[in-house]
Parts: C-alpha cells; structure tokens; sequence
C-alpha cells in the first residue's frame, strides 16, 4: 500500500534507511533479469547466492521502521535477507542505496523483490528458496494523514491472512514470525469478575470490547494474529507471534505517526491500569531474531515483547515529549501517583528465551 510522500520526506527516509543498513554492513542485490521489477520473482540462483551456513529469509513491509531493523539485525546474524516492496516510494528508497554504492562491501546479501500482499500468488513467488518469513505489516500513513481506520483493520487482516496462505504454498518456507501487538493482549471487560491480573502470553484482547471502543489498531492486530493462527493449525505451518508495546525509537514518530497515535487510543486507560508499555525498535528486531532462530528447538505459541512500562505521572509525561505528543494523550488531569495500577503486564517467557541466547530482556518481576 503505497501513500503519497513529500520529496523531502522521502529523502529523509532514504538518509535513514542508509545508516540502519550500514550499522548491519548488508549489500543490495538487484535482480538481474527485473530492472524494473515488473513480472514475477527469479529463481532463488538469480536472486541470490548461499553458502552452506547461510539462510535466506524474508521480510514484508521490509522498509518500515520495525521492517528495516528486523533487516539489520538479520544482517548481523550472518542470514541473506528479501525486502518485499510493494510500492514506487520503497523501489525509490532501495534503488537510492544502489546508485549511492554504500552497500557493495559485505558478504552478507540482501535483495528486493516486487509483491502485492492483496495476491497470495504474488507473495508465494516471492518467498520461494526463503526457510523463513517475518511478516510485520505497515498499513499505516506514514504522512499522517488519514489515520488508521476500520477499513485498514480489515486490510491488515487479509493480508496476514494471504501471507500464512503462501508460505503454506511454499515448501522451502519452514518457520514464520507474525508481529502482532501488546494491544491484543490487554483490552479486556474490566467489569468481568476474577479477571487474571497478570496480562502475558496467555491473554487475548475482547474483539468486543474493542469494537464498542472503536479501537481499530487493537483490533486489527487481534484480528490478523487470530486469522494467522488459525490458517497455522489448519495448513501445519510452524508459526510464533510476536506482541510488542509502543514502539519506540529515534525519529519512530517523524516517521510513523499513525501507528503511534493508533497505539495510544484509550492511553489513559492503559496507563491508569498499569498496561502502557514500549519497547525500543532496536531491542524489539533483536527479540524477533531470537525467536526466530529457537523455533526449531524451544520457541513456540506467543510473546510478549516490551522494555519499559509507564508506571508514573513524570514517565509517562517523558514519554509524551520523547514522541512529540500532548500527554494528555496519556495522563487524564485528575489521575494521582497515588493510585495503585490494577494489572501487571509479564513478559517471562520471552525474557527465558532470550536469556539462554545470552540476549538482554527487560523483567519487571
């Protein structure tokens, strides 16, 4: 889903996709016989070449904030990566990098292949020769200007729902980490007696309540992570899911205003009960390279991914001036320090994961 950009906004976005790639020391590969990218995939020789320790993944919405740091950190862990592009302002952004040279010196290899996420044939030509796929969805404006809707929740769905479809068509594709959201988790009728008090892995958001709350991020992410395991079960697909906090990071919000806006609907609520958290996109890319590379042994079903929770009135005004907005978004006028938060989040199961890979986890218990 492409969105009309400003010529210094994409430029600013190509400056910044330069120094994440090159802190990952990646090198652009253009396919050969697709100058121009129309028609469909190569073979996954024209592509790319692998030795014997390598493995191709690939990465959809792969020039997004959290798609460009789960590409780095896979470049640093050794993997060839394919970036899915789906529009002319990311072509432009990747071919810049291409004139530009910078990223012509690494072993490790990177490639980009044209894909519609609305065509699940498209999308099994583009994983073919990949042994895993992150799927991290970006169908939000990144100009701001329509916000995020009911409709872009029901897009973000079936495009999840086309993604699992083909790597079920792909036999090479073995594994496939979903991103969902913490919001998934955490939107829950606080008016049913005996609710759990911890908000884990375990937890699911009421589609409901979410519904009635016109909390359409929340339900899109709810919605998209359901369908991805439903398909999961019923294809025999090797699937984990990944719910993180608000991400965070610098320039997250110059660059992804509407996912941030989305995200803090009902922030006061969240931050009155305990539930605001965020994870930096750094710290969120590497957990996702972790579980991805456990998948095999010890890593399954859901996690929960955050590395700090907003606990008290002068964090979550911090917050607020770090991403630029009015922290009324966060705290309501009458709200006190002196009032106990009702629910704790836990993020354990990931922190035990990513502590036998000798990875740091933020652990509030």
């Amino acid at each position: 889903m492409g969105f009309v950009q400003s010529e210094e906004r994409t430029k600013m976005e190509i400056e910044e996709f330069k120094r994440m790639l090159l802190a990952g020391c990646g090198r652009l590969n253009w396919r050969k016989d697709d100058e121009e990218f129309q028609g469909t995939r190569a073979s996954s020789e024209q592509v790319v070449e692998l030795n014997n320790e390598e493995k191709l993944v690939c990465v959809t919405s792969g020039v997004s904030f959290l798609g460009l740091a789960i590409v780095n950190s896979l470049l640093t862990r050794g993997y060839s990566v394919r970036i899915i592009v789906d529009n002319e302002e990311d072509k432009e952004k990747l071919r810049e990098l291409e004139t530009s040279g910078e990223m012509r010196t690494s072993k490790s290899g990177m490639t980009v292949v044209m894909a519609n996420l609305s065509e699940v044939e498209s999308l099994a030509e583009a994983f073919e020769g990949c042994d895993g796929v992150f799927h991290t969805s970006a169908f939000t404006d990144p100009a701001g200007l329509s916000g995020y809707t009911k409709s872009m929740a029901e897009i973000e769905v079936k495009a999840t729902e086309n993604v699992m479809e083909a790597c079920s068509r792909t036999p090479s594709v073995r594994n496939c980490v979903v991103t969902s959201s913490l919001l998934a988790c955490l939107w829950r009728d606080m008016t049913t007696h005996g609710l759990p008090p911890v908000v884990n892995h375990e937890s699911w958001s009421d589609e409901s309540l979410c519904i009635h709350k016109k909390l359409w991020y929340a339900l899109g992410k709810l919605r998209a992570e359901k369908a991805a395991w439903k398909i999961a079960k019923e294809k025999g697909l090797k699937l984990v899911t990944i719910c993180p906090g608000l991400i965070t990071g610098p320039e997250f919000f110059g660059r992804n205003p509407t996912a941030t806006i989305a995200y803090l609907k009902g922030g006061q609520e969240m931050f009155k009960d305990g539930l605001l958290a965020t994870v930096d996109v750094m710290k969120l890319a590497e957990a996702h390279a972790c579980v991805f590379e456990a998948m095999n042994k010890t890593a399954y079903g859901r996690y929960i991914c955050f590395d700090r929770v907003i606990q008290v009135e002068d964090e979550a005004h911090k917050l607020a001036r770090e991403i630029g907005i009015p922290a009324n978004k966060i705290v309501c006028e009458s709200a006190t320090n002196c009032d106990p938060a009702r629910f704790v989040l836990s993020n354990r199961k990931l922190c035990n994961l990513m502590s036998r890979t000798h990875s740091r986890c933020y652990n509030p218990s």
